[in-house]
């Protein structure tokens, strides 16, 4: 079959991209100094993951089937690997130069990052009774030669790595590591009015001399090896007596050794260390990288603590405004959740509006005589979490608990089996799903006795059950009482129970069997209207759009003339605006003070206008190898709210960035007022700005994004 390729982009280069931006608004001086910090931590991590996931699965595809070519570039993996690298030189680069912006920034309120020989005679002393106290004893250095065997390194954990000579008449190179003490601080925070600190590695550097005394010191550094962590679950085999937990457990043990992927020094590298690192963890040149800054940002986090616990005037200058969320309009806190929802429709936007209304939901059916049963599917959990709490109440209050958990939640699958453990030892029904699909979909009904009828109260979100993600992701979560919505979710949890990935749903769409035609559907009804001169508009809110057919689709729905507006976080992997193919189709990106998470399917205008929340991306992944849900919003004030929110995150120019016919993002240029989606949302003045009724139509608005 022969691609177009030139409205699409691969979606590695495309989350690159992305992940530059994100970068970018640590350069963006309206942003407060210690959350630019905090992006720079946030780029860093990214990249981490990147490298571990989506690297390692290039890496593992490179050479197994050298015949896979990616359908949006026509690269094979081996291509997109060197590609990546050779983005990722510069990105380095720029995140260097940005991260010492940010630091002699921070200089002038008395925060600075100190390199050894830049501390008073006091700090060393300080330094030096702290290294001989509280790190020399835990350091085991070793070398590697013919009685001490090339040891594995563990992903991402920083080593101090050294070239030396042994000082006899051979003056044979010896090549040696100290390994980064897990139980360490990241940083030693010195005494003092100013907050002053060095980073640990770079103590631990400072005392290599004396570590490796019999040693003639000729090159130290700071080293760290990203493996691949891409672990595959489906491939493995179980034996009789272990069960799907243990299975996991043992899989999670290989991302410890599975294949290096990236090779990072800091500041400088040897030519012989780095030939002897590159052969004997069997990479490319390409794929060692040099940083100027630290190779591990997540002290950041530890720095920004300290500052709050410590100095919180400062803390309270450098950082956003605290932020309360409002309380939904029209519910009453004061009053039952439960008798609410069976009266109308509730729709919660995080974080703008708190999740403890639908914890309080929760709680409340937990302790209610008349729940029968509370049904949830679980991806993703909070340390300490509430929802498992009012849960094991339900559980002790004599109500049948069914939690489906996705032990396979990347990252997150040693929580999962602790959460999974503790609420199948407290007596709740524990299910896992199915082999070949991650269950993503976010559920929770509720099924109430009254009488002889059961009532069913149920919760669909686009985002996890976590109450921290909660405070810092944008999610929507919608309550209700229908009856054909609750009927559904019945048929839901069935057929998970059964392993029925075909089941047939009145209202909900759920993949990966009815999620993508449904889509696909309706996108064609959008098609058709145009063909038929009529107006016709598509709106859609993700985090990554990658799948190949509903690309294609859209530039068909381009063609037609369907005015296409996409709100897509990060990877993109079609190309706006090119003329005669996308030039219908707009795409901005929105990266704030908060993670866009919410996923928005509209099609059509005014009372026709279908809307459908998810779940779910349009990526492959999410369409045909997960179980994802869509579900319809109907309520017509609902709706009118969710086009509100969308018009508002369309019409943003401060924090939006549109994508251009080569996937690079561009500042908005505006004339009139500055507008911040994400700031209207956290007042009041949402439900000002974008007043009940206008006399320019919507789709007008649309075109006029356009111009």
């Amino acid at each position: 079959m022969t691609r177009d390729y030139s409205f699409t982009q691969n979606r590695e280069l495309s989350w690159l991209k992305f992940n530059k931006r994100v970068l970018m608004e640590a350069e963006d001086k309206n942003v407060p100094l210690l959350e630019r910090l905090k992006f720079i931590s946030i780029f860093d991590s990214n990249l981490d993951e990147f490298c571990m996931v989506r690297c390692g699965t290039l890496h593992d595809i490179s050479n197994v089937n050298v015949e896979y070519i990616d359908n949006k570039s026509g690269l094979n993996a081996q291509q997109q690997l060197d590609a990546i690298f050779e983005q990722m030189t510069d990105l380095y680069k720029l995140k260097d130069d940005v991260y010492n912006q940010v630091c002699e920034k921070l200089e002038k309120y008395g925060i600075k990052e100190l390199n050894f020989n830049e501390l008073t005679s006091d700090e060393k002393k300080y330094v030096d009774k702290y290294f001989k106290e509280r790190i020399f004893p835990i350091l085991s250095p070793q070398l590697i030669d013919f009685q001490h065997p090339f040891p594995n390194f563990k992903n991402n954990a920083l080593n101090i790595v050294i070239v030396a000579t042994n000082g006899k008449k051979d003056n044979k190179l010896n090549f040696g590591f100290i390994k980064f003490p897990p139980s360490l601080e990241k940083i030693i925070i010195l005494p003092g009015e100013d907050i002053r600190f060095i980073l640990m590695e770079n103590v631990i550097l400072e005392y290599v001399e004396k570590i490796f005394k019999h040693f003639n010191i000729i090159y130290k550094t700071v080293m760290c090896v990203t493996r691949n962590a891409d672990v595959n679950f489906v491939h493995e085999q179980i034996d009789a007596e272990e069960n799907y937990r243990d299975l996991v457990k043992q899989v999670l043990k290989k991302r410890l050794r599975l294949a290096p992927i990236r090779l990072e020094f800091y500041k400088k590298q040897n030519k012989d260390l780095t030939s002897f690192l590159i052969k004997n963890l069997h990479i490319k040149n390409n794929q060692v990288q040099i940083a100027q800054s630290p190779l591990d940002m997540s002290y950041v986090y530890d720095l920004v603590d300290y500052i709050e616990d410590n100095r919180k005037t400062l803390f309270d200058k450098l950082s956003y405004k605290p932020f309360d969320p409002l309380v939904p309009q029209g519910l009453d806190l004061n009053k039952s959740i439960i008798t609410q929802v069976e009266n109308k429709d509730y729709l919660f936007s995080y974080p703008f509006e708190s999740m403890d209304n639908f914890l309080k939901l929760l709680k409340e059916a937990a302790k209610d005589p008349n729940v029968v049963s509370i049904k949830i599917t679980i991806y993703r959990l909070a340390k300490g979490s509430k929802i498992a709490q009012y849960l094991l109440e339900a559980v002790d209050n004599g109500i049948e608990v069914t939690a489906l958990i996705e032990l396979r939640a990347r990252f997150d699958e040693q929580h999962n089996i602790h959460y999974a453990e503790l609420l199948e030892e407290a007596g709740c029904n524990v299910i896992y799903g199915f082999e070949d699909y991650k269950v993503h979909s976010k559920i929770c009904l509720i099924t109430r006795k009254k009488g002889k009828k059961y009532e069913y109260i149920t919760q669909l979100g686009t985002g996890n059950y976590n109450e921290k993600t909660s405070k810092i992701y944008t999610d929507l979560s919608y309550i209700t009482s229908r009856q054909d919505i609750g009927e559904d979710a019945v048929k839901f949890f069935q057929n998970m129970s059964l392993d029925n990935l075909n089941g047939h749903y009145e209202k909900l769409i759920v993949s990966p069997t009815s999620f993508k035609s449904s889509i696909i559907s309706k996108i064609h009804e959008e098609i058709e209207k145009a063909k038929n001169g009529k107006n016709a508009c598509i709106i859609m809110k993700m985090n990554s759009l990658t799948d190949r057919e509903l690309i294609d689709l859209l530039k068909k729905a381009s063609k037609a003339g369907v005015k296409v507006n996409l709100i897509i976080r990060g990877i993109c992997c079609i190309l706006p605006g090119i003329p005669d193919i996308t030039e219908n189709i707009r795409v901005i990106s929105i990266v704030g003070r908060f993670l866009e998470h919410s996923r928005i399917y509209c099609f059509g205008e005014d009372d026709d206008r279908a809307i459908y929340l998810s779940s779910a991306d349009l990526m492959t992944r999410n369409t045909e190898k997960r179980v994802e849900i869509g579900f319809p919003i109907e309520d017509a004030k609902l709706k009118k709210r969710i086009i509100k929110m969308v018009e508002l995150m369309l019409s943003d120019n401060v924090k939006a960035r549109e994508i251009d016919s080569n996937g690079d993002y561009n500042k908005i240029a505006y004339t009139g007022e500055p507008i911040s989606s994400q700031d209207i949302f956290m007042t009041n003045q949402f439900y000002e700005k974008v007043p009940e009724a206008k006399k320019e139509s919507f789709i007008e608005k649309l075109k006029n994004l356009f111009k």
